[in-house]
C-alpha cells in the first residue's frame, strides 16, 4: 500500500473525536447564567477558544474569574469522555496508511489529564498533541495547526484539518489546510463557507478519496 507521509491529518478534539460538545454547551450556559456576560449565544461563540482567552475576554474581574474556573473544573470532573462513532477506527485507518496524525485542541493540560485517564488508548494514536496551554494565540489564529504541522515535518498546506467549530474551521483555513468541517456542534451551513468538505462525522469520510483529492491539489 502506498504511504501518505507527505500529507498529515490534524484533528480538533471536542465534537470531532469525542462526544463532549453538548455537555460543554450546557456547562458554559450554566456558568454564563450565574455570571452573565450579556453575550448572545455565549456558549457557542466561545467554542474552539482556550480557557485563558475566554477568561480574558469575558470574565476579567479576578474574583469572578476565580469562581468561574472553580465551577468549570467542578463540572468537568463529573464528565465521562467517550469517542464519537467511528472516530477511533478512523484514526487507526489513517495510521495503517502511514499518515502522520496530530491533535490540536484548545483544551488545557488539566482536562487532557482527565481525558487520558478516561481513554488511555487514545493518546497513542497521535504523533503530536498540541494543547491550549502550548499556544499563545487561540483559534481562529492558526498557531496551533501550524505548530502541529511543523512538528510533524509537513510542508505548508500539506495537511488536512478536521474541525467542528467556526473558530476552528477559520483556523484551519488560515493555516492553509484542506478543511473538513464536521457538522453537529454547528449546522453544516454555518461552517461550510470555511470548509472544503462538510460531513456529519469522520466516519463518513473515504480516506483514500480524500488523500487523493488533497494530493492532486498539492500538485497543482
Amino acid at each position: 500500500m502506498e504511504t501518505n507521509s507527505n500529507i498529515g491529518c490534524l484533528f480538533d478534539l471536542d465534537g470531532v473525536l469525542i462526544d463532549s460538545e453538548r455537555l460543554y454547551t450546557k456547562i458554559w450556559e450554566a456558568i454564563e447564567k450565574q455570571w452573565p456576560t450579556g453575550v448572545d449565544n455565549f456558549a457557542y461563540k466561545i467554542k474552539g477558544t482556550t480557557l485563558e482567552d475566554i477568561l480574558d475576554h469575558y470574565f476579567p474581574d479576578e474574583e469572578v474569574r476565580s469562581d468561574v474556573v472553580k465551577e468549570l473544573y467542578r463540572l468537568e470532573a463529573l464528565m465521562i469522555y467517550a469517542p464519537l462513532p467511528g472516530a477511533v477506527e478512523f484514526l487507526d485507518a489513517l495510521r495503517s496508511r502511514g499518515v502522520p496524525v496530530a491533535m490540536v485542541t484548545s483544551s488545557n493540560d488539566l482536562k487532557m489529564k482527565h481525558l487520558w485517564s478516561d481513554m488511555p488508548e487514545l493518546k497513542e494514536k497521535f504523533d503530536v498533541v498540541i494543547t491550549g496551554d502550548e499556544v499563545t494565540h487561540s483559534k481562529p489564529d492558526p498557531e496551533g495547526y501550524l505548530t502541529a504541522a511543523r512538528r510533524l515535518g509537513l510542508e505548508h498546506g500539506n495537511y488536512i484539518v478536521f474541525e467542528d467549530s467556526l473558530q476552528g474551521v477559520k483556523a484551519g483555513k488560515a493555516a492553509g489546510a484542506f478543511v473538513v468541517g464536521v457538522a453537529g456542534t454547528l449546522r453544516a451551513e454555518d461552517i461550510a463557507p470555511y470548509s472544503d468538505m462538510v460531513v456529519n462525522g469522520v466516519a463518513e469520510v473515504n480516506i483514500d478519496s480524500l488523500l487523493s483529492e488533497v494530493r492532486n491539489r498539492i500538485r497543482k
